[in-house]
């Protein structure tokens, strides 16, 4: 297939052929470029939200977690370079540090959607999926029982050397009594059309239009209509390092959202992250 016949959005049942993707194995390097790849894990409640990842970057391996416990507005964190801290596959999440033991169950709650999109010289993938969670987290000489719902964000492709997005991904509940999950993005898989662009509502995907972030990652706007999200942020991951051949800035604030998706869904309660980040790699 022709880099030119992508993006493609589905459920993962149409993929382009002749492009190496997951779970199948994917070349280190390709069209020049080194192969990233992460699976990241949010879990938004009313009580608790917790985020944990594990990334290589041309074979380098890098794993954190978070967990923020809303009450108390304490944000535990730790990030390594290592693969074993963090491991989340066969529905589940395993964190194994000194500083924390999280055990959960993560189960699908609704449909998946799968992205292929081109970027720079060659392509990227991505795979979303809403999970319900559950649990137990052992951190700062307590134990916390976990029961919410989430995203797990599975990326992997050869990304152009100069890299930056921003995004928002949560959960929550429209004014309705729905249940709503939603990803959004500006910066990759973001064409105007099959982009990884979603909103979940009682598990269905529906493809949202393009949006917009502004600077200070204060809420979502969707320019082609008269619908946007506000963001207010409780506690924030963010690092900036730079050693020359690969830098990373990025902020990832947890909160929650107000507001009202295209289409007339209203939140009546959401809960989630923002992120802005730029990459050289």
């Amino acid at each position: 297939m022709s880099l030119n016949e992508l993006p493609i959005r589905s459920d993962g049942s149409v993929r382009p052929s002749g492009l190496a993707l997951p779970p199948a194995a994917m070349p280190l390097v390709h069209d020049r470029r080194p192969l990233k790849r992460w699976i990241y894990a949010g879990v938004y409640g009313d009580e608790l939200m917790l985020c944990a990842a594990t990334v290589r970057v041309g074979g380098i391996p890098h794993s954190f977690w978070a967990v923020l416990d809303r009450s108390s507005g304490e944000l535990l964190e730790q990030t390594a370079f290592s693969p074993r801290m963090v491991a989340i596959a066969n529905g589940r999440l395993s964190v194994k540090s000194r500083r924390a033991k999280i055990d959960i169950a993560l189960r699908p709650n609704g449909e998946p959607v799968e992205v292929v999109s081109r970027h720079g010289a060659s392509y990227i993938w991505t795979r979303k999926l809403p999970i319900t969670a559950s649990g137990t987290i052992h951190a700062a000489g307590r134990v916390q029982r976990v029961e919410a719902s989430g995203l797990v964000d599975a990326t992997a492709g050869y990304h152009a050397r100069d890299t930056a997005w921003n995004w928002s991904a949560g959960v929550g509940a429209a004014a309705d009594g729905s249940a709503l999950a939603w990803n959004i993005v500006s910066g990759v898989h973001d064409a105007p059309t099959a982009s990884e662009r979603t909103l979940w509502v009682d598990g269905a995907a529906r493809e949202l239009p393009p949006a917009e972030f502004p600077a200070d990652l204060a809420g979502v706007d969707f320019p082609d209509s008269d619908c946007s999200l506000a963001f207010s942020a409780e506690a924030e991951r963010a690092n900036s390092e730079d050693l020359k051949i690969f830098a990373s800035e990025y902020s990832q604030p947890f909160g929650t959202f107000a507001g009202t998706f295209p289409g007339g869904v209203e939140l009546a309660s959401g809960f989630g992250v923002m992120e802005r980040h730029s990459a050289r790699w």
